[in-house]
């Protein structure tokens, strides 16, 4: 009998951005997915800072933590965070596991990291694609370009409108 999942696969997917070309989760994310305080997780790290080099978490620059306020709409003045954030990796995620020791941090864990590699096996399948068409364009004449074209449109990812600001 399999046990109902703590926290849907989908909300923790919706968390994992790329930084730096890592995937990663920021600290605020995790401490609401573990049931934490973001305070109470970052202590914990700090307490185990050997734990966690550059490759498991680094905190991001004033540049990134500028970026990330605009895209969420933080404000400075009123509420939302006065620090620049700690973005943990699949790695610095699973080592969490060793810091955080209750029983719902281990369940959280657990589905992090299968989010994780539900993510990247989707990733590689991308990739395999690319190169399964790569080869078809390179065997097929120019007759079919639109078509390819027009697939790879399909694969790549859907760009944001910009928000008008103003009136």
């Amino acid at each position: 009998m399999t046990k109902r999942a703590l926290i849907p696969v989908e909300r923790i997917e919706r968390s994992i951005l790329m930084l730096r070309n890592h995937k990663v989760i920021l600290d605020a994310e995790l401490a609401l997915l573990y049931g934490v305080g973001t305070k109470t997780l970052l202590r914990a790290v700090k307490r185990n800072r050997e734990r966690f080099p550059g490759d498991f978490m680094f905190q991001l620059s004033p540049r990134e933590f500028q970026d990330l306020r605009y895209h969420f709409g933080t404000s400075r003045l009123w509420g939302g965070r006065r620090y620049r954030p700690y973005a943990f990796t699949e790695l610095g995620v699973a080592m969490l596991s060793s810091v955080l020791r209750s029983p719902r941090a281990v369940r959280v864990n657990i589905e992090i990291m299968r989010a994780f590699v539900r993510l990247r096996r989707m990733l590689q399948g991308n990739a395999a694609l690319a190169r399964k068409l790569a080869n078809l364009e390179q065997k097929y004449d120019t007759q079919f370009r639109v078509v390819f074209e027009a697939i790879r449109k399909l694969m790549s990812l859907p760009e944001k409108p910009q928000r008008r600001i103003g009136f």
